[in-house]
């Protein structure tokens, strides 16, 4: 690495700039900084205002494709991922999550008692034989056990899948630790390239002025942000897709957090419902939490205003789970966009994207799940074109990056239903 003056612009120089301070873009840092290489992630907001805290923080493995009976490519290549990621919690994979929080160890699959639903679920357990079991009364979780032993209306099968939840912001805070000196917030990035080379250095907007900054490669890796990277790197291909979806959130008073995927009667990919609970910063100690809700429901919900998708919303989920009381629930909801690489007719990627244009890799994990996967695919890309790393693996991290002086930390940002309740 170095740092020098030239007039008024400091200029620096590293190995890899990683664009974007997502989940991915902060699991490539940890990734190539554990190898030896030498870093840095440049953010033009906060952590994880974009795709990942709109996620739902399930980490899955891939039944929810596999329910019209057959093992897809999306189904394969997800199947493994859960294990990686429980072996990283633990501190014993190739990064350590020991310190972020589970909202769940297990999540769980809801069919109700209607043909379709029940049909759906018995292909996907065929295909997925071992990754599902059917659960007794007495091993539901609390929020359906509560209901069976109420004698409330509760019918179908019950499911326990090897899927998890973990708790974003937490996730965001353990993987920002390690090599915080080398996390860079800038308001305003500008790339400058040239036809023969790719790109020759970035413009960051620091504490003091402008900061030039010459990398070996350069990641992008910002969601849907990385479509404007294109743009100004005038880079046509790959092109990227957007998939919207309408989130619905609920904040209400129940005493038991409910993570489930309820399958209906349609054939499509999607649950009916995926829900996941989640605890809201101004409610500690109380029974208080939101109920944060994906699916078909909010594919769906694209076509609909705000209030139509909360009243359809609501008459989902009391029809479903006719022992909650909703009468004094808040709800609200928003869009966002799933950014992806562009595929025929708008169909899901199956793995993690990782493309390459001369010095640049662009990047879309596509799914917060894929994480391990995009950073196979990132090292393995990096080594097959011969960059070596700078310094022995591990040792990155006693390492200060004097770009630390040039720039604040980006911060956090809040998952979208902090600011929509009070």
């Amino acid at each position: 690495m170095a740092l020098n003056n030239s007039f008024s612009t400091q200029i620096f120089s590293t190995q890899i700039v990683i664009l974007g301070g997502g989940i991915a873009g902060l699991w490539l840092l940890n990734r190539l900084c554990n190898e030896g290489f030498d870093a840095v992630l440049l953010e033009h907001n906060a952590l994880g205002g974009g795709q990942t805290l709109a996620s739902q923080g399930i980490i899955h493995g891939g039944l929810k494709y596999a329910l019209n009976g057959a093992l897809s490519p999306a189904s394969s290549a997800i199947a493994d991922m859960p294990e990686r990621w429980r072996q990283c919690l633990a501190g014993n994979g190739e990064l350590d999550l020991s310190g972020c929080q589970l909202l769940s160890p297990n999540y769980y699959m809801w069919s109700d008692s209607s043909y379709r639903s029940r049909l759906k679920t018995f292909l996907g357990s065929k295909a997925l034989r071992g990754r599902i079991d059917a659960l007794q009364p007495a091993e539901y979780p609390a929020f359906f056990r509560h209901a069976a032993q109420q004698n409330k209306a509760f019918s179908g099968t019950l499911y326990k899948l090897t899927d998890f939840v973990v708790d974003t912001p937490s996730l965001l805070r353990v993987l920002s630790a390690q090599y915080r000196d080398r996390i860079f917030r800038s308001s305003e990035i500008k790339l400058s390239s040239n036809a023969d080379d790719g790109i020759s250095h970035v413009t960051a907007e620091g504490l003091k002025g402008k900061v030039q900054i010459t990398a070996q490669r350069y990641i992008f890796c910002a969601g849907e942000g990385n479509e404007s990277l294109l743009k100004q790197a005038g880079i046509s291909k790959p092109e990227m897709q957007k998939r919207p979806l309408q989130m619905v959130c609920v904040h209400l008073d129940h005493s038991d957090p409910v993570f489930v995927h309820c399958i209906g009667d349609s054939f499509g990919m999607a649950p009916r419902l995926t829900i996941t609970s989640h605890p809201k910063s101004s409610d500690p100690g109380c029974n208080k939490q939101v109920w944060y809700i994906g699916g078909e429901l909010a594919e769906k919900g694209v076509n609909r205003s705000a209030a139509e998708q909360q009243r359809i919303a609501r008459e989902e989920l009391s029809s479903l789970f006719p022992w909650v009381d909703f009468s004094s629930a808040q709800w609200g909801s928003f869009f966002i966009n799933r950014a992806e690489p562009k595929v025929p007719n708008l169909q899901r990627p199956d793995n993690a994207y990782v493309g390459a244009v001369q010095n640049l890799l662009i990047t879309w994990p596509t799914k917060l799940t894929l994480s391990p996967d995009l950073g196979d695919a990132v090292v393995q890309n990096i080594r097959a074109q011969q960059l070596a790393p700078e310094f022995s693996a591990g040792a990155v991290a006693g390492i200060a990056s004097p770009l630390s002086a040039e720039f604040k930390f980006p911060g956090f940002a809040l998952p979208r239903w902090e600011g929509m309740f009070r």
